[in-house]
């Protein structure tokens, strides 16, 4: 390991030397997601896991949403508290945040520093991690980036004495660099068919993983799932003695209204120990997904800490936003119709995605599409293709690895057959490799046309979308 002790002057410094440790042209094996390697970390840094106490978010989707939720719901009650979420939209800062704004400068450099001295302690071989870095017994691994940006969260939390702290797994759970946490409750969302190739091939197996989160004792708040899957979370909590709260039996989520200003809903408890009376809230994000997400995150919330009042879930859900969340655009293109980003990625979010665009925008506008390799392309063509008018395939950025053209090839087995209606499929679907010409393309038809656009399948791209039309 390079050894480079140069203090930082700004959290940019950080970000530019943790993204040394991406290796694109790597990849990942099962085999390379070690908690032991994680534990030595945190041990080096004398444990800043430890620093406040913590909610744990894993899942399939939404848990961006969750994270965010339970972090400003916690915020609003007066709590100092950090937040861990991946991936980013804009920048890196978003990824290790304070509530719903970035930390000092101060922080992110002093944790920074921090950061690299404890790298640096491992490359000259100290007495902790000499063992596990040894490449005979660890195949000569460095720490990755994700198991070092998850240190500079904890690093950061307790630079600046955060009083809780919300983070989410990466893809995983049992063998995720976050899952060293004992947290006060564990979360767990909606559990689909992702990541296989590290996670298995059926709800099954990876909800297995997802359960990885669950702590002996520790309450378990759990979102709706498919019976499979329930079935695991329900074997898991029964074997760690961990309190089981399924999110359908425990609470319920009515009367769900949208706009394009957001959402608004009723959340009753079915134990009047959490809210003895109905709760009427409401959401800056549009979508019925994300009312779901909201009464999961006062569960969460209200269970780790049970004082919680009716006041701050108001207050902390009311300002809650997030990029890339059903988020429309005008930016460079004001006189345009709306531009909405989402970073949906799954067939069940596409299909909530697709559902509240039609509903607040009306059916035959303009898609803009990109997922990264690995992804259900299939199924999610399979729910886009017959609500636009005009559908422009491209590349999601170029932070994945990503097969567009096979992905248009998808979509132009399940074009609708040509009718009246319908233009012919060259002039319908479009394969513009190039993201930022294809975005310029859909902002021009979107103006000549009058129509609204939807860009999603990834939250790279929509990272390019927003950087285009906003110029961040």
């Amino acid at each position: 390991m390079e050894i480079d002790k140069t203090a930082f002057t700004g959290s940019a410094d950080v970000f530019t030397w943790l993204s040394r440790f991406i290796n694109l042209g790597r990849g990942q094996s099962f085999k390379s997601f070690r908690l032991d390697r994680m534990g030595v970390l945190a041990a080096l840094a004398d444990h800043p896991e430890k620093c406040a106490p913590v909610i744990h978010v894993a899942g399939s989707k939404g848990k961006g949403s969750v994270t965010g939720m339970i972090c400003a719901i916690l915020e609003a009650a007066g709590l100092k508290t950090a937040r861990y979420t991946s991936p980013h939209v804009s920048e890196y800062r978003e990824r290790i945040m304070l509530g719903n704004a970035f930390f000092e400068e101060s922080v992110y450099v002093e944790a920074g520093n921090e950061l690299r001295e404890i790298t640096a302690a491992l490359g000259e071989g100290s007495k902790e991690g000499a063992s596990l870095f040894d490449p005979r017994e660890a195949n000569g691994e460095e720490p990755t980036f994700f198991e070092l940006l998850t240190l500079y969260f904890f690093l950061c939390a307790r630079k600046a004495r955060c009083q809780a702290m919300v983070l989410e797994t990466g893809m995983g759970g049992r063998l995720d660099a976050t899952n060293i946490v004992d947290p006060l409750v564990s979360v767990i969302t909606i559990i689909e068919l992702e990541h296989t190739e590290y996670l298995g091939h059926t709800v099954a197996a990876i909800a297995g993983e997802k359960a990885g989160i669950i702590k002996p004792g520790k309450p378990l708040i759990l979102a709706e799932q498919e019976e499979e899957a329930l079935e695991v979370f329900k074997t898991q909590a029964a074997l760690k003695g961990s309190p089981f709260f399924y999110f359908p039996d425990t609470a319920e989520v009515e009367g769900i209204r949208l706009s394009r200003e957001g959402t608004a809903f009723t959340l009753s408890f079915k134990n009047p120990r959490f809210f003895p009376s109905s709760l009427d809230l409401s959401l800056s994000i549009p979508g019925e997904i994300q009312g779901k997400n909201a009464g999961l995150a006062v569960l969460a919330a209200k269970t780790a800490f049970p004082s919680l009042g009716e006041a701050a879930v108001r207050e902390g859900l009311r300002g809650f936003r997030l990029p890339a969340r059903f988020e429309e655009l005008h930016g460079n293109f004001p006189r345009n119709p709306p531009f909405v980003i989402d970073g949906a990625h799954t067939r069940r979010s596409i299909g909530e995605c697709v559902s509240t665009f039609i509903r607040l925008y009306g059916e035959g506008g303009i898609l803009i599409f990109g997922c990264a390799a690995g992804k259900d392309a299939e199924s999610m063509a399979e729910i886009l293709q017959p609500h636009f008018s005009v559908i422009i395939i491209t590349t999601p950025g170029t932070y994945k690895k990503s097969y567009p053209r096979e992905v248009y090839e998808i979509f132009r087995t399940k074009t609708a057959k040509k009718t009246p209606d319908n233009p012919p499929e060259g002039e319908r679907l479009l394969f513009i490799p190039e993201t930022g010409q294809a975005i310029r393309k859909a902002a021009g038809l979107s103006k000549e046309r009058g129509l609204p656009v939807l860009g999603t399948g990834s939250f790279y791209l929509a990272a390019e979308i927003r950087l285009l039309l906003l110029g961040e």
